[in-house]
């Protein structure tokens, strides 16, 4: 019986990566502050959140304040910081964005707000509530499912390894052990494969209920008395291009801006891709494009308390060589917030 033994340190690997497994996908289904759905009452940047991710909150947030007299957009993409206060931390954010100088173009003004605190904070209070799975623990995940690959992988080069030491012997390894462990292994693969989509079943029948056919939704919370709520309750569900502004010119600025923004994600998951895939790459570079997730910035809750992640809204978010995941847009950075914040998820 000895001969088993081969197998010993494999089924060590395998059960800890099954376990490890399981334990991170249960992690990703955790609500911490599980509560009922709140049916069309969701508050308006919330559901932009939602919807669209941090690109959608800083496009409703953006057409609010120009329609509040806040800021005044041009054709050319500039973003003019006029008088009036800040309705919420969302609107104080993109002024502080835009800066001193009271203008800022629009596309970096669209990334410095996407990572701010107050962007983030938004996407963990969704996903404390279950609306949203956090971007960090569907990171983990795939990464502890990954690991039962290369368990598998263990067993087989083991199983192989064992009949060829041992083919003189006339008592060779049992080979329905290592079946078993690969048989094992599969199944577990099945059973722990990680979600697809930033959004929870609870966040689909969320939008659902908001976006029901012949009664448009209007927000109850987070507006100010001058806006129109039913056009910012569309392009919080619907985006910039299925609410139509009215405003021609506010309306190319801000989808200009967007594309840019999706062109400089596509290159950014390109040249991360290429980079991880060449030996010279950094370690660095290659743990900050982990650590969040594709270009629509929400780098979700850095603990499994809720508490919403210190870096992802200052410098290190802050370039341009990586993008963050959820749904439209990108984080450019080489730091520790990286390439992937939010699903869409660093997402959506």
């Amino acid at each position: 019986m000895w001969h088993n033994a081969y197998f010993l340190v494999p089924t060590v690997l395998l059960t800890a990566a099954v376990l490890h497994a399981s334990q991170t996908r249960q992690l990703v289904k955790r609500v911490p502050q599980a509560k009922g759905l709140p049916g069309r009452g969701l508050p308006l940047l919330d559901a932009a959140f939602l919807a669209g991710g941090p690109g959608r909150v800083f496009d409703t947030a953006l057409v609010r304040m120009h329609q509040a007299g806040l800021v005044v957009v041009n054709r050319g993409g500039l973003v003019t910081l006029t008088t009036g206060r800040p309705y919420d931390a969302v609107d104080l954010a993109v002024i502080e964005a835009i800066g001193p100088g009271k203008q800022r173009e629009l596309a970096p003004l669209r990334r410095a707000v996407m990572r701010s605190a107050a962007v983030q904070e938004l996407g963990d209070k969704l996903a404390d509530r279950g609306l949203l799975r956090n971007p960090q623990r569907m990171a983990r995940a795939r990464a502890a499912h990954r690991r039962i690959w290369f368990a598998l992988l263990a067993v087989v080069l083991t199983t192989g390894l064992a009949y060829l030491l041992d083919r003189g012997d006339a008592e060779r390894p049992a080979l329905w052990f290592p079946l078993l462990l690969v048989a094992v292994g599969l199944v577990s693969l099945v059973a722990t494969r990680p979600f697809k989509g930033r959004i929870t079943p609870a966040g689909v029948r969320q939008l659902a209920l908001m976006s029901t056919a012949g009664n448009p939704w209007k927000p109850s919370a987070g507006l100010s008395s001058a806006n129109s709520g039913l056009l910012l309750g569309a392009v919080a569900l619907g985006g910039l291009a299925a609410a139509g502004l009215g405003d021609e010119e506010l309306q190319e600025a801000m989808l200009a801006a967007a594309a840019a923004d999706e062109q400089a994600r596509a290159f950014a998951a390109g040249s991360l891709s290429s980079s991880s895939s060449s030996p010279s790459s950094s370690s660095s570079s290659s743990s900050s494009s982990s650590s969040c997730g594709g270009a629509a910035t929400w780098c979700g809750s850095s603990s499994d308390s809720g508490s919403s992640p210190s870096n992802c809204g200052s410098s290190s978010c802050g370039s341009s060589s990586s993008s963050c995941s959820s749904s439209s847009s990108s984080c450019g950075s080489s730091s520790s917030c990286g390439s992937s914040c939010g699903g869409g998820g660093c997402g959506s």
